[in-house]
C-alpha cells in the first residue's frame, strides 16, 4: 500500500550540519527492504498488540497521546505502535535488566524478523505497521543505532556530533511517522529532520539535571567552553550569568529549528497535519517553561500542564491548516 507520492529531488536549502543527516535519511529511503504485503497474523492477537501499544503510549507520554488522538484510524494506532517501539528501545538502555547492548540486539532481531515478532505485543504491532505503511526498515535500524550510543557515549564535542545523535533518536521517528501519515515530496525529509532535532534538543535542555545524575551530558563541549562553562559548573547546578547566556543561545537555536521545520506540515496528508503541528508546538512550549524557571533545569523539570496543552490546540489547528505551507527555506 503506497501512502505517499514524491518528487525526485529536494528544493529546501539546508545548513551545512544538516547535509550529513539528509544523506543518512536518503540512504535509508533508497535502501528500502520492507516486505511489500502485510503478513498474516491472528487478528485477535494483533488487535491486542495494538491495544497494548495504545496503553503504553497513554502511560508514558500524555503529550504524544493527545497529539496522536488527532489522527484518524488506522493511522492513529500505527503512530502509537511507532511510539511503543521507540519507548521499548529507549528503556532497554535507560532501564536495563542485563547487558543493554545484548538486549538491544535481541530486540532488533524481534522487530525486524517477522518470524520472531509474535513473541512480543509491541514488536508484533510494529512489524505489522511497517508492512502496512511501507516504512523503510533502515530508519528503525538507525534509531536503534542512535539509542545504543547512550550505553557508552555520553559526551559530544560539537553541535554537529550532537545533531547526528538527535537524528538517530528523534529525526528517524519523524521520518517513520511521515510514512504513516503520508507526504507529498522528498522536501518533507528535511523538515522532518529539523523537527526531530528540535524535539530532542528540547528534551536535552529540559533534562540537563536529570541526565547529569545518570552520568550523561548532551551539551556540545565546544559551545560550553565558548560561554566559559565546564562540567564542574553542571555539577554545581548554579544558575549564573554565563549559564543564562548559554541557555538563551541554546533555546534561540532550538526555536529557529522549530520555525524552520513547521512549513513541512503542509507537505503531509491533511488528516495528519494537526497532530504533527501539535506535537511540535507543545514540545516547543517546554522552552518557555525553562525560561520561566530562570533556566534552573538542575532542580526543576520544565512541564506544561494539561490545561496549558489543551488551550493551545485551537491556535495550533488554525496554523496547521492555514499558516504552515511548504516553502524553500533560506538559511
Amino acid at each position: 500500500m503506497k501512502m505517499h507520492t514524491e518528487n525526485s529531488y529536494m528544493t529546501v536549502n539546508t545548513m551545512h550540519w544538516e547535509n550529513h543527516l539528509v544523506a543518512l535519511a536518503q540512504d535509508a529511503h533508497a535502501n528500502d527492504t520492507v516486505t511489500k504485503e502485510p503478513l498474516a497474523h491472528n487478528e485477535h492477537q494483533l488487535e491486542q498488540a495494538y491495544q497494548y501499544c495504545e496503553a503504553l503510549t497513554k502511560h508514558h507520554s500524555k503529550t504524544f497521546y493527545i497529539a496522536s488522538s488527532l489522527i484518524p484510524e488506522p493511522k492513529r494506532r500505527a503512530i502509537r505502535a511507532l511510539y511503543a517501539f521507540c519507548r521499548v528501545s529507549d528503556d532497554l538502555v535507560d532501564q536495563p535488566t542485563g547487558d543493554a547492548l545484548v538486549q538491544l540486539e535481541d530486540w532488533r532481531r524481534k522487530t525486524i524478523d517477522p518470524c520472531l515478532c509474535c513473541e512480543d505485543p509491541v514488536s508484533l504491532a510494529w512489524n505489522d505497521t511497517c508492512q502496512r505503511f511501507q516504512i523503510p526498515l533502515r530508519y528503525a535500524e538507525q534509531l536503534l543505532d542512535g539509542v545504543a550510543k547512550d550505553v557508552n557515549n555520553v559526551r559530544y564535542e560539537t553541535f554537529q556530533d550532537l545533531s547526528t545523535y538527535c537524528y538517530g533518536v528523534a529525526s528517524t521517528v519523524g521520518l517513520m511517522a511521515m510514512h504513516i501519515i503520508g507526504y507529498q515530496s522528498q522536501d518533507a525529509i528535511v523538515y522532518a529532520i529539523r523537527l526531530g532535532v528540535a524535539l530532542q534538543l528540547s528534551n536535552i535542555l529540559r533534562d540537563i539535571g536529570e541526565d547529569w545524575h545518570f552520568g550523561r551530558l548532551y551539551l556540545p563541549k565546544q559551545e560550553m567552553e565558548a560561554f566559559g562553562l565546564t562540567e564542574e559548573d553542571i555539577a554545581r547546578g548554579e544558575v549564573t550569568p554565563a549559564w543564562r547566556e548559554f541557555m538563551r543561545f541554546q533555546i534561540d537555536r532550538t526555536r529557529k529549528l522549530y520555525a524552520d521545520s513547521m512549513p513541512g506540515v503542509g507537505l503531509l496528508d491533511r488528516d495528519g497535519r494537526f497532530a504533527i503541528a501539535a506535537a511540535g508546538e507543545l514540545y516547543q512550549a517546554i522552552l518557555e517553561q525553562i525560561e520561566k524557571l530562570d533556566y534552573d533545569v538542575f532542580h526543576h523539570r520544565a512541564m506544561l500542564s494539561a490545561w496549558g496543552k489543551v488551550k493551545r490546540l485551537p491556535g495550533i489547528w488554525y496554523r496547521a491548516n492555514y499558516r504552515y505551507h511548504p516553502i524553500p527555506v533560506s538559511i
